[in-house]
């Protein structure tokens, strides 16, 4: 089952933001209308058993982490629409079958019709469209099911498959901490160094830190490093969500205790090992690091990235640290960040050089208090739409008419939470 028609209380939430943009602008409402109905019109699909399969746009996958971000705006009126609930509720025991298929897949098949990459070297099965491992695939998941918790009141998707779920990806965790006993590999037949792992699929040799180990960033690139620290940022979060779940509703002091020990393992070693220093001497946060004294100054423009990091939750956008670091990474100091004839902002190495990212230039005026800087950046996504009223991969800084994918939901989404950010209407955390 596919959405036909925008729900009633879809469209009626889509009146309000039109209503709110008013004249002044009107081109937010067009763009905004246009997002947030695309995701239920061309995304999701409804199975029988209850669960809910949710394209990433124009690749006929489901991403772990795109598909949380998808939905993650509908969670304001979630509260209202049962039915929209139940949607969500489905994604989230989807998430979890797939994770319980293979917790270092991040992307899976509707079917296990063995579509994908079925010729990389690692453990692949009929339902695994791709291997790369990546924290965010384990924590966007679990970020859901707790926001749609929290959002609704439901309980349903904490069911036997998220149990089993959440000790798989402790085990991964924990695991990963020490990437030399892992049994996970990982070699792709490709020119394109970013798609692979070196030293025989193992990555980049590290030292432990208690931080966990990611061969992949967000944008499904391979890291550089083998420490990602916006993505163990983000499971200190996740892993104090586990905390409170198993404490208050699944009533498992055992998860409670392993959540808690990986949670202040991580952490310290993110204090320890995930902070270096900018050009200027400042203490900043490391985008990558290898627990022997090698770390990146950089980010890139997938979520979660530094600039993330109070979004997710990790920290206060008044953090000291943190402000070093997002001064740092909006400036040329970043590889990736990018200035142009009509835009500036971050970029990745996913896409050509000078392309920056609506994912990123959302994310930036979510973690800004000042609507002025917020407006503006509303503004720029409008204005660099490629007259499409959708949200694109990245766009060219001096030609906003050459872009990457047409169709891609997860930025569409990210535009859409903006706008709803700038009126003050936000997912309850």
């Amino acid at each position: 089952m596919v959405y036909k028609s925008i729900p009633s209380s879809v469209e009626k939430f889509m009146k309000e933001i039109t209503e709110k943009c008013g004249e002044e602008h009107k081109d937010w409402a067009a763009n905004f209308n246009a997002a947030f109905a695309n995701t239920l019109l061309t995304t999701v699909k409804r199975h029988e058993d209850g669960t809910t399969f949710l394209l990433t746009g124009d690749i006929p996958a489901m991403w772990l982490r795109d598909s949380t971000a998808q939905v993650r705006p509908y969670l304001v009126i979630a509260k209202e629409d049962e039915e929209l609930a139940d949607m969500i509720s489905g994604l989230v025991k989807k998430q979890f079958q797939c994770i319980n298929i293979d917790p270092y897949a991040n992307a899976f098949n509707e079917s296990a019709d063995g579509a994908g990459h079925q010729t990389d070297h690692t453990e692949m099965n009929d339902w695994v469209w791709e291997r790369k491992y990546e924290i965010d695939s384990l924590c966007y998941p679990v970020q859901l099911a707790y926001l749609l918790f929290k959002n609704t009141g439901r309980t349903d998707q904490f069911n036997q498959e998220f149990v089993e779920g959440i000790k798989k990806i402790l085990h991964v965790f924990r695991t990963e901490q020490n990437h030399a006993n892992s049994p996970y590999r990982f070699t792709r037949d490709t020119s394109r160094t970013e798609d692979t792992l070196i030293n025989n699929g193992r990555g980049a040799e590290i030292f432990p830190t208690g931080m966990t180990w990611s061969g992949f960033r967000p944008s499904d690139d391979a890291c550089k490093y083998g420490y990602l620290v916006p993505s163990n940022m983000f499971a200190v979060v996740i892993l104090g969500y586990l905390e409170e779940l198993f404490s208050s509703v699944l009533k498992d002091k055992k998860v409670v205790e392993q959540a808690k020990i990986l949670k202040e393992e991580i952490q310290r070693g993110i204090t320890i090992y995930g902070i270096t220093r900018n050009q200027a001497g400042e203490k900043v946060f490391a985008y990558e690091a290898d627990g022997k004294g090698n770390a990146t100054v950089m980010d890139d423009s997938n979520v979660p990235n530094l600039i993330a990091a109070p979004y997710l939750g990790y920290l206060s956008e008044e953090d000291e640290v943190y402000q070093a670091t997002r001064r740092t990474l909006l400036s040329k100091e970043n590889p990736y960040y990018y200035e142009g004839a009509f835009a500036k902002g971050i970029g990745s190495s996913h896409t050509p050089e000078n392309y920056v990212w609506p994912i990123a230039l959302a994310m930036e005026g979510m973690t800004v208090s000042d609507k002025k800087e917020k407006e503006r950046i509303l503004n720029l996504l409008t204005a660099t739409d490629a007259g499409t009223h959708l949200m694109h991969e990245g766009f060219d800084v001096n030609d906003p008419n050459q872009y990457t994918r047409e169709w891609f939901s997860w930025a569409n989404m990210m535009f859409c939470e903006l706008v709803m950010d700038y009126f003050d209407i936000r997912v309850e955390k």
